[in-house]
């Protein structure tokens, strides 16, 4: 199964979402705007994630810089201009 990641990235903390091909949501986190902290959590998660979209900001290419690295979850660059999340789930910006 294929299972995607939303990130809503805040300046302390960000918020992700991991949901199934099915959009049921899978965990729900909260993990440090580090680029080490977002790679450790996606590999511990024990999961194959196939794209991770990242809310647009300040910290964005600083985060997406560190997690394209080639040993990382492969990032998909999200921009949302609309601001709107999907009700299932808070961190999701409709990957």
């Amino acid at each position: 199964m294929e299972y995607y990641a939303g990130i809503d990235v805040s300046l302390k903390d960000s918020s992700v979402c991991v949901v199934d091909a099915t959009g049921k949501v899978v965990r729900e986190v909260k993990v440090a705007s580090e680029p080490e902290a977002l790679v450790r959590f996606f590999d511990e998660l024990g999961l194959s994630v196939s794209r991770i979209g990242l809310e647009a900001g300040p910290l964005s290419q600083w985060l997406h810089a560190g997690l394209s690295q080639p040993d990382a979850t492969p990032c998909c660059w999200r921009r949302d201009t609309s601001r709107q999340r999907s009700p299932r789930c808070p961190a999701h910006y409709g990957i």
